[in-house]
């Protein structure tokens, strides 16, 4: 199972950048370890920053791979940096800005900005910067070869891409 950290990509100019955004929501198991109620304190549902870090490669991938029109194996191959400075509730939208550094042959570098949205008032909140490197692994420097179907881009993450008018 693929799990997408992604609702619905906003923006996608081939190349350059790509905007999608998430909607957190109770309704995901994974909020609830993060943190439990405790003998002082409620619980505290959060997205996990693991989690948010996924969506960034989600959507700096997919920039990555439209780049040459999906016909590359993207991998994430480094995150070069992750600085949060707030928390993903529930209730919230977390919206991902991908920018592309370089691309080349071998791979890609990215800058990521993630914002948190409040949807009672549209107020927009700093969330994250994160920064992640690519391989297209068809190209790698070890020579080794990997199988032809393109196992990052799968059915579900096209049909997100078709669905989002792009």
């Amino acid at each position: 199972m693929r799990w997408i950290w992604i609702d619905r990509i906003l923006e996608l100019e081939k190349g350059k950048r790509c905007v999608a955004i998430k909607n957190v929501s109770l309704a995901e198991e994974v909020l609830h370890d993060h943190f439990p109620a405790t003998a002082t304190r409620p619980a505290m549902p959060v997205l996990p920053n693991t989690l948010i870090i996924e969506g960034m490669a989600q959507t700096a991938g997919i920039m990555v791979g439209h780049a040459y029109d999906f016909s590359e194996k993207v991998i994430l191959a480094k995150v070069g940096r992750a600085a949060f400075t707030d928390a993903a509730w529930p209730g919230y939208t977390i919206r991902y800005s991908a920018t592309m550094d370089r691309i080349d042959a071998t791979g890609a570098s990215t800058t990521g900005v993630v914002e948190r949205i409040n949807p009672a008032d549209a107020s927009i909140v700093p969330l994250a910067h994160i920064d992640l490197m690519f391989s297209h692994i068809d190209k790698n420097r070890a020579g080794l070869e990997f199988p032809e179907h393109n196992f990052v881009f799968t059915d579900q993450f096209m049909n997100l891409i078709r669905q989002s008018g792009f």
